[in-house]
């Protein structure tokens, strides 16, 4: 029985499982499964690798997708230039190679999300400096949006949370979320922005899916700001994973 999976830290928030196990079952695939695999820590893989040899596939989310680098034969060029490893291929004689298909899957759900055409000058600000940033950063960069990165800590290239002032802003209209923060079960958590500055002008992307409505897209629209959840995105990145397992 061809084995899909995703590993991870926490998985109770992923909806990977019943997108997967639907799929199949519409391509008529009941000998395929995809299972959730909680590691406590990325040296559990191989661990798991000895004791699943059906798998054929992985997806990986926070906090491996740096993390699992040193179990891979080779990093495809869509993970090197992201600098994270969202999906894992195994490839002939066993050998496991890295690819990145989220920066994919927000960059084409964001162009349906934008007005068009795309303000000119369009700037945005990106919370959050992990895995996922550095995939919304090589989507911007495609995009030609120039961006900040936000981050909790001073950065030498970004900005805190604390130099968010209402200029800074109304100077940057798109704002993704990359950050955890808001994820079931977590539900009343957000990033500590000053909501009360945002405006309609104001396009609010939350790279996290459970729930559908963030605290972070709630507070946006609540001053009229557009809003946007990840469940798009990982359509889009989950159908180019299974591109990647199946060629």
């Amino acid at each position: 029985m061809p084995a899909f999976g995703l590993i991870g830290l926490t998985l109770k928030h992923s909806f990977s499982q019943t997108y997967f196990s639907q799929k199949f079952a519409n391509l008529d695939l009941s000998d395929h499964r995809y299972e959730l695999f909680e590691l406590p820590a990325i040296t559990a893989l191989p661990a798991l690798l000895a004791r699943e040899p059906e798998l054929r596939g992985l997806n990986v989310t926070i906090p491996y997708k740096e993390q699992v680098w040193p179990f891979l034969n080779e990093v495809a060029p869509s993970a090197a230039r992201v600098g994270a490893v969202n999906v894992i291929e195994f490839a002939a004689e066993g050998r496991l190679i890295g690819h990145n298909t989220d920066y994919i899957g927000f960059r084409d759900s964001l162009r349906g999300f934008l007005p068009r055409p795309v303000p000119p000058g369009l700037r945005a600000l990106v919370l959050g400096s992990g895995g996922a940033s550095k995939a919304v950063e090589v989507a911007l960069r495609e995009l030609g949006i120039s961006y900040w990165v936000v981050s909790r800590n001073p950065m030498g290239s970004g900005l805190t949370y604390q130099e968010l002032t209402p200029t800074v802003l109304a100077d940057h209209p798109l704002i993704i979320n990359t950050t955890p923060l808001g994820t079931y079960p977590d539900t009343e958590q957000c990033p500590p922005l000053n909501y009360a500055a945002l405006t309609p002008r104001h396009y609010l992307y939350d790279l996290i899916y459970n729930p559908s409505e963030t605290e972070f897209m709630k507070r946006g629209q609540a001053a009229g700001a557009h809003t946007k959840n990840g469940f798009e995105m990982l359509c889009i990145q989950a159908e180019e994973a299974w591109k990647i397992w199946n060629r």
